[in-house]
């Protein structure tokens, strides 16, 4: 049974800091591509950041980059999101995310339930 389960939101005041975990299960984690999306209130979800097998390389949306830092230990099967100087905008549920790309195209494409990050203006 695949599980993705979130933890680390909460209420923050603007220019603090936080540090999301997804702590994956039933599936072999460091093969797979990993992500954080965001949605806020009326908005779209949006990829927020990813980074590939072994940590080999990175990337994130222009807002939250210089801000937030996407790591992963394959050893815990765990995936953070290190989130500094917050901002009222950075409002959002986070919800982490697993894929695996196979040769003909299909995927694994694995959410987990969402963490709450509240920043107040």
């Amino acid at each position: 049974q695949v599980q993705l389960v979130e933890s680390g939101g909460g209420l923050v005041q603007p220019g603090e800091s936080l540090r999301l975990s997804c702590t994956a299960s039933g599936f072999t984690f460091r093969n797979y591509l990993m992500n954080w999306y965001r949605q806020a209130p009326g908005k779209e979800r949006e990829l927020v950041a990813g980074i590939t097998t072994a940590g080999g390389s990175s990337n994130y949306a222009a807002s939250v980059k210089g801000r937030f830092t996407i790591s992963r230990d394959d050893a815990k099967n765990t995936l953070y999101l290190q989130m500094n100087s917050l901002k009222p905008e950075d409002t959002a549920v986070y919800y982490c995310n697993a894929v695996y790309y196979y040769y003909l195209g299909s995927k694994d494409d694995y959410w987990g339930q969402g963490t709450q990050v509240i920043v107040p203006s």
